[in-house]
């Protein structure tokens, strides 16, 4: 049985496409509060809008996957 997993360089690897896709993420979500009208960190959390809340998580998950597939 060996652990193909738990060699050195797999395990550099994961964690460099790792911190490359919360790079992309971050940059993408720093993007879209840019280009939208308003703050969105101020609308979710001082305003408690949950529709937007909502809309954002649905948002992050998309460029989640995005992400983790163009990565994959």
């Amino acid at each position: 049985m060996t652990f193909e997993w738990l060699k050195p360089v797999a395990v550099f690897g994961s964690v460099i496409y790792a911190l490359i896709g919360v790079i992309i993420f971050w940059l993408s979500f720093i993007i879209i509060d840019k280009i939208t009208p308003y703050n969105l960190w101020e609308e979710i959390v001082e305003k408690q809008n949950m529709a937007l809340g909502m809309v954002v998580a649905a948002m992050c998950l998309g460029i989640s996957v995005i992400v983790a597939a163009a990565i994959h």
